[in-house]
């Protein structure tokens, strides 16, 4: 973000004129040691006060910086909104810093308090900072360029020449050169008045109209978008409706209408992978999740989804968060008949895609089961007995192994319960350590007897799941124009130079003296240069070519260098 001089931080109105900040009347008490009077403020003056701090460049540059570092700890730690499962996660493995990090907010960064009051106090900054200045700006367009200084000497690249030629035909041809040159004029007696380069404060203006453009789009995109995950198993689809979602969070303005509907389906899943020699562990190089999608009443159609590639589809971008393996268990009572079938999602815990999950037996059987897996892709067995797996990659010897508990799992009360946790406190472990059966273990294809008598349990086959993040925000498109338009902005005030030049014809016993000087607002090493140019081509232009220009020699010409001989708008 680019800032005026001091003296251009509002209007014209001095920031620290006493009459703006302090009232007229002091109490008689109000004295120093010293017997001088001072102000004091009031109300009024204090707001003021307040206000002028808050609508100052230097307070937006200071609340956009720490906009930027509030934005950190929503990149550091996982977000509710964007993946729930890692908040859980990072609860179970980290219980104290979770309290202290919960109760700041910052698993909802980007809709916590403190985030929000620095969002809007930035909106506000912005615009008490850009509105008075665009007036200002407006009013310095519409204003005649000024009179002509009685010293050009003491102006950045003075220059003198002489022409033989009356003082009116020499400030026709100044005027008429400078115009071409893109400088407002404006003649004075026997002298011309020049000024160009608005178009420096112009983008100015329209870089930091554009920040607040972005601001109040990406409002706006936040209140009318959503954001949902859901996890999907091999050879299963989604639907784009609200109870389609595994977790689905809303904006504000939301309504279930903006939904449209398509379908996602999982056809295959490849992960590819490299030891890491020095480490010892296994890295993922390459994730890859072939689709099938479809939208309403229509045809499937391959698509293909990668980590840093989304697909677009509908008004939505699906991200890839996750994956892994989801084994294919299925339980059956006594007689044989299933009770239960399906492919349950194991989180992985580990690089090597060791897995944990949890299967829910509510009816069928005699009693409710609960059962806490771990699955192995590839199994080998520590010296303590425990299992672990070598590679992240599955084959025929991928082992299941289940602790079994009965009792009440807890599904009737009404409250919701996570299917990714098992709360043990009401049942009774019958298979596992500790119980009177060892842990069941079980590889593809293979079946074990439930203890009691109460059924039986096989591992049926094994498929892969993707999690997904679901991302609509209709603001995309505007936030991306408003972001060229500020680069734009940025780009103009930072290299058109804001520019005043003058030419005084001063009539003597050859003809006329010229006298040529410049100004500038801010830093312009090619003025003088630029001053010299305009006294070339305009002595040229009287019938004077390459002639009699001589540099001023002043010592007073050093002076335009000092922030007080600036240019003020």
């Amino acid at each position: 973000m680019t800032s005026a001089p001091p003296s251009d931080t509002h209007a014209a109105s001095d920031p620290l004129r006493p009459s703006d900040h302090f009232e007229s009347e002091a109490p008689a008490d109000d004295t120093t040691a010293s017997g001088i009077a001072q102000p004091k403020l009031g109300p009024v003056g204090y707001l003021r006060f307040f206000w002028r701090q808050l609508t100052s460049m230097r307070t937006a540059l200071v609340l956009l910086l720490l906009l930027a570092l509030a934005a950190v700890p929503g990149s550091l730690v996982p977000q509710r909104t964007s993946d729930p499962n890692g908040v859980i996660q990072y609860k179970a493995a980290n219980p104290d810093s979770y309290q202290v990090l919960n109760s700041l907010g910052v698993f909802e960064t980007f809709g916590s308090p403190w985030f929000s009051a620095i969002y809007l106090l930035l909106f506000i900054s912005l615009v008490g900072c850009v509105v008075p200045r665009t007036k200002h700006h407006f009013d310095a367009l519409r204003a005649r360029p000024p009179k002509t200084p009685a010293r050009l000497q003491r102006l950045v690249g003075f220059t003198s020449g002489h022409a033989g030629t009356d003082a009116s035909t020499a400030v026709a041809a100044a005027r008429s050169l400078l115009r071409r040159q893109g400088y407002r004029t404006e003649v004075y007696g026997d002298s011309v008045s020049a000024e160009r380069g608005y178009l420096r404060e112009t983008g100015n203006l329209i870089f930091h109209t554009a920040l607040v453009g972005i601001l109040v789009t990406v409002a706006l995109g936040g209140g009318f978008g959503y954001t949902g995950q859901k996890v999907i198993v091999q050879d299963s689809s989604f639907t784009n409706v609200l109870t389609g979602y595994d977790s689905f969070n809303p904006g504000r303005f939301f309504d279930e209408s903006q939904l449209v509907p398509y379908s996602l389906r999982l056809d295959k899943f490849t992960g590819e992978y490299q030891l890491d020699v020095i480490k010892g562990k296994t890295q993922p190089t390459d994730f890859t999740a072939d689709l099938s999608t479809r939208a309403q009443d229509g045809e499937w159609k391959p698509a293909v989804l990668k980590v840093n590639s989304p697909l677009e589809v509908g008004d939505t971008k699906v991200y890839l968060l996750g994956n892994g393996y989801a084994p294919v268990i299925t339980v059956r009572n006594p007689d044989g008949v299933p009770v239960y079938s399906g492919a349950v999602p194991f989180l992985p815990q580990d690089a090597n895609l060791t897995s944990l999950g949890v299967v829910k037996v509510p009816d069928g059987l005699a009693e409710q089961l609960g059962i806490i897996g771990f699955f192995y892709p590839e199994p080998i067995q520590k010296n303590t007995g425990a299992y672990t797996s070598l590679t992240p990659y599955s084959g025929d010897d991928s082992l299941l192994t289940l602790t079994v508990y009965q009792g009440d799992l807890g599904l009737d009360t009404g409250a919701p319960v996570n299917v990714y946790s098992l709360d043990i406190s009401s049942l009774d472990m019958i298979a596992g350590r500790g119980a009177d059966a060892a842990p069941l273990e079980l590889k593809q294809g293979e079946t074990a007897q439930l203890p009691n008598g109460l059924g039986s349990i096989e591992f049926t086959g094994l498929k892969r799941f993707v999690s997904l993040d679901i991302h609509h925000d209709p603001s995309e498109g505007w936030v991306l124009a408003f972001a060229l338009i500020a680069i734009s902005g940025l780009l103009v005030s930072l290299f058109i130079p804001r520019r005043r030049v003058w030419m005084k014809a001063i009539p003597d016993a050859a003809g006329v003296r010229l006298e040529y000087a410049g100004l500038a607002r801010g830093e312009d090493p090619g003025l003088a240069a630029a001053v010299a140019e305009i006294a070339e081509r305009h002595q040229a232009a009287l019938g004077e070519p390459g002639g009699g220009t001589d540099a001023g020699t002043d010592d007073g010409a050093n002076d335009s260098a000092s922030p007080e001989r600036r240019m003020k708008s």
